[in-house]
């Protein structure tokens, strides 16, 4: 195929359109933050779980406390009756059955308030879990927007870059000739479709070419469309081209 220098040329601002679509591309479809939002979401899941755990050991505990403070009514109300009885028997057999009863009630109902004590200091630690843990959660949450909100702000930058990049490859496209463009077309669809020839080097694969291969190229006329013997792209020939 021939094709002019300057068309030749012009397949290079063709090329570095391509990677820019395709980086945009990637970076509108895949955001950076995305992977860390999923993190996130992960972790307060976890975190949401951990939570429900330490609420239902406090509803335990509260329900306990609740069913000692009952006994603790119990045992004062039997109490109350029980001296009232006291100072109204006159039978000393009953005198003393009361007497051993009000000294076991109060023996209970020590028991009772030091199971209470112990109740609450629990409650105050699962008081205290549970607003550490809200917290995580608030901070997780807060994050998780942060990085949504960045993310958004992200797609909508490669979107407008993706967008500009599309407009100039067509610009570029109507300024080289439709089979040039077609033949760069088919080859980069597998890869690179073109590349610079600098220092005997082709740019789009990175590889030196050997002194067949430069020969070759040597006796190619300027219009002449010729490919890297290495990666197949279009190798475009410049001043640098160490020919």
């Amino acid at each position: 195929m021939k094709a002019s220098p300057t068309d030749q040329a012009r397949l290079l601002d063709l090329a570095a359109l391509d990677a820019g679509i395709r980086h945009a591309d990637d970076a509108r479809r895949h955001p950076a933050q995305a992977a860390q939002v999923q993190e996130l979401v992960a972790r307060r899941q976890k975190l949401s779980s951990e939570l429900t755990g330490l609420l239902g050991a406090r509803d335990d505990a509260k329900a306990e406390l609740a069913r000692v403070e009952s006994d603790v009514t119990l045992v004062d109300a039997r109490a109350a009756r029980d001296t009232e009885l006291l100072a109204a028997t006159t039978n000393a057999k009953d005198a003393q059955g009361l007497e051993h009863e009000i000294a076991s009630l109060a023996k209970r109902k020590s028991d009772l308030e030091d199971a209470e004590l112990g109740i609450m200091e629990r409650l105050e630690v699962a008081d205290a879990a549970i607003a550490a843990q809200q917290q995580l959660i608030a901070a997780t949450n807060a994050e998780g927007a942060r990085l949504s909100a960045e993310g958004k702000a992200a797609v909508a930058e490669a979107t407008a870059r993706f967008d500009a990049a599309t407009r100039d490859r067509s610009a570029v496209a109507a300024q080289v000739s439709l089979e040039l463009v077609a033949l760069y077309d088919r080859i980069s669809a597998r890869g690179v479709g073109a590349g610079a020839l600098r220092q005997r080097t082709c740019e789009a694969c990175r590889m030196v070419l050997s002194g067949t291969d430069l020969h070759s190229l040597r006796q190619a006329a300027e219009d002449d469309v010729v490919m890297c013997p290495e990666c197949g792209c279009i190798l475009v020939r410049t001043e640098g081209s160490g020919l």
